[in-house]
């Protein structure tokens, strides 16, 4: 089954954009996944191909019209997820990027403006996706990391199947601190524990080191990540799979 990325954008150019090269653009051109960009104003109906309007009860800017993106969206609509990118909607998590790359694709809307019409987002029953709580001038870049994420855990991509295993947020925890040669670099040396060939040690290690920088960098992902702690009915404790 191939991972099928339908993009609808009012700018279908900058798709596949960065994801046409490296190990995402390899496994495009392999047909590990595929990309389709769809312009929007395509569904426009009046000849200036208007796909927005001011706001219902006044302001700034203009919204993006519900009966112009729905023609897109049922243009498009064959049981894939649809997601809407937009700074309303909730954190993409790690977990979410795993369910979906297990599925056959995504349907991804890109915002532009002040927004979408909410009427919209409700009849479709579209899922309403922020990359973080920041602003950017539009949809097409949050969509573009939502893929990336998606795309290096498809199978291949990113060549053996452990590679991603120990990476940030799988666990609940930021990943541990890396090093490589040479051993020694102005002044600073690699920890003896990870020269040792000690792999319990090292295992150790590198989960204390998690917990660490987890704990002083991200007090917020600390916090879940001991609420996930749970006891088990024989007393075992364990990882409830959520991150952020």
């Amino acid at each position: 089954m191939t991972f099928a990325a339908t993009v609808l954008t009012l700018y279908p150019e900058m798709f596949p954009g960065p994801l046409g090269v490296s190990l995402a653009g390899r496994a495009l051109r392999e047909g590990g996944w595929s990309c389709e960009a769809v312009q929007i104003r395509n569904f426009a109906t009046d000849r200036h191909r208007s796909v927005d309007d001011t706001p219902a009860g006044g302001g700034a800017g203009m919204v993006l019209r519900a009966d112009v993106l729905a023609a897109a969206v049922d243009s498009v609509a064959d049981g894939r997820p649809v997601l809407a990118m937009t700074p309303r909607g909730a954190p993409l998590t790690q977990a979410r990027v795993r369910q979906l790359a297990a599925g056959p694709g995504v349907v991804v809307l890109c915002g532009r403006f002040e927004g979408f019409d909410e009427r919209l987002l409700e009849a479709r029953n579209i899922e309403q996706v922020s990359i973080g709580d920041y602003i950017l001038s539009g949809g097409e870049m949050g969509a573009l990391v939502l893929l990336d994420a998606c795309i290096r855990l498809l199978p291949g991509v990113m060549g053996a199947a452990s590679s991603g295993d120990d990476e940030s947020f799988e666990t609940g925890l930021l990943e541990y601190p890396q090093y490589t040669r040479p051993y020694e670099w102005e002044g600073r040396t690699i920890p003896e524990v990870l020269r040792s060939g000690d792999h319990a040690r090292i295992a150790a290690w590198r989960q204390s080191m998690a917990e660490t920088d987890t704990r002083l960098r991200r007090p917020d992902l600390w916090e879940r990540h001991e609420g996930a702690r749970v006891q088990s009915p024989s007393g075992a404790r364990r990882m409830k799979d959520d991150v952020t």
